[in-house]
């Protein structure tokens, strides 16, 4: 009998050996087994047959647990009591002894209490460089799956989630009665979530939300239930609600002072792009967001209406209200236009790079002929990506992008 189930939660000298964080700890545990129990029947002997058995079994764990749960693994560890047995099979097979534990045993799902008798911990590696990869800031192809399906958690403090509502609380509140819920806390938890990089569907929100401990819902301003005496958690439908009605543009603006809070006043050189995006779990909403490049500083956005219309009207409405005087903004080849562009210039007091692809003949044809002393202005494209226009009236090498 040889089984193997879950790693323990918590188990300081496991974890001061692989050296990842709590945080890393928390996701990346899967990929920790446990052999919880190992017995050979008595009743006849076999030179070494424990140790083979063993070997035997971790060349192929991996494989199997990996054809079981969708992922491999990386390290196994398990316990000896000292009182019993001698570990001897764990040591003849390379595993390593970090010592005893602290004596405690779990009872229930998250409850631990002490039976006096300290276990010898032993763990092993199941491929190479396993504990360098566990620590790693990025896990390796095979194991990222893992990581996936571990919920968000918010790991901010108080006094940063209390930041955080206080630029909040420049959103007006637009219900006649407040619960449990004020809007700058629900606006929070959305915020939260995004840092966290967890899904933002409302039924999403309310799983990150029951995450959130006291001390975390307190920060955020929920009130405490009078009978209980506990902050409690909002549901999906309120996200739902809440969602519908609040003012985008005030919420965008409470974002950029927190922002510019954070991170400081947003940088003047590099480009202002905007990009439209569907969002995830929307249905085919779009976005239209402003983004500044390489710095990556959020400027602001605006939802696409799904009837009648696209990102073009969207774009030049954001644009009007966007602090862009002196600065190129970035467009893609759906904003190539004239009143775009003029916009930009005359409006905005900026510069634009406009994209110019293969299906617009006539414009790029216009651009090559104007351009045709600045051939640099046009990255190089392969001969086989040809856009359509005859090599004699291409003045200089064949590119897709222009600026003014």
């Amino acid at each position: 009998m040889l089984p193997f189930d879950a790693a323990a939660k918590h188990l300081a000298p496991r974890d001061r050996w692989i050296g990842w964080t709590p945080e890393q700890r928390r996701r990346r545990r899967a990929l920790v087994a446990n052999n919880a129990r190992y017995l050979v029947l008595p009743g006849f002997h076999v030179p070494n047959l424990a140790t083979r058995v063993m070997r035997l079994t971790l060349d192929r764990l991996s494989a199997d647990w990996s054809e079981r749960y969708g992922h491999p693994l990386a390290v196994v560890e398990t316990f000896v009591d000292p009182e019993q047995f001698q570990g001897t099979v764990y040591l003849a097979g390379g595993w390593q002894e970090l010592g005893p534990t602290r004596g405690f045993g779990r009872v229930g799902r998250d409850y631990y209490v002490a039976h006096g008798r300290p276990k010898r911990l032993f763990v092993r590696e199941l491929c190479r460089n396993a504990r360098r990869g566990l620590q790693a800031e990025q896990l390796k192809p095979a194991w990222a799956a893992v990581e996936s399906k571990v919920a968000p958690r918010c790991t901010h403090r108080a006094g940063e989630l209390r930041s955080l509502v206080e630029h909040l609380k420049r959103v007006e509140d637009f219900r006649a009665r407040i619960g449990s819920y004020p809007l700058w806390s629900l606006l929070a938890i959305v915020a939260l979530a995004y840092l966290c990089g967890g899904p933002r569907g409302q039924k999403d929100m309310a799983v990150f939300a029951s995450g959130l401990n006291q001390g975390q819902r307190h920060a955020l301003g929920i009130r405490r239930h009078r009978r209980t005496g506990r902050y409690p958690s909002p549901s999906q439908p309120t996200f739902c609600r809440v969602l519908k009605e609040v003012p985008p543009e005030q919420v965008e603006s409470a974002i950029l002072a927190f922002q510019a809070h954070v991170r400081g006043p947003t940088p003047r050189e590099g480009v202002a792009a905007l990009d439209g995006k569907a969002v995830k779990r929307s249905g085919g909403e779009m976005i239209l967001s402003a983004v500044s490049v390489p710095s990556l500083y959020y400027l602001g956005s605006a939802p696409v209406p799904t009837d009648k219309t696209n990102e073009i009207p969207v774009a030049r409405e954001l644009l009007q209200r966007l602090d862009v005087e002196g600065r190129l903004v970035g467009l893609d080849a759906l904003h190539t236009q004239m009143e775009t562009a003029c916009r930009i210039v005359q409006e905005a007091g900026a510069d634009y790079l406009l994209t110019v692809k293969k299906n617009q003949k006539g414009i790029r044809r216009t651009v090559q002929g104007l351009m045709a002393g600045t051939p640099a202005a046009f990255s190089p494209s392969a001969p086989d990506t040809d856009h359509g226009l005859d090599r004699r009236d291409e003045p200089g090498t064949p590119g897709t992008s222009a600026t003014a």
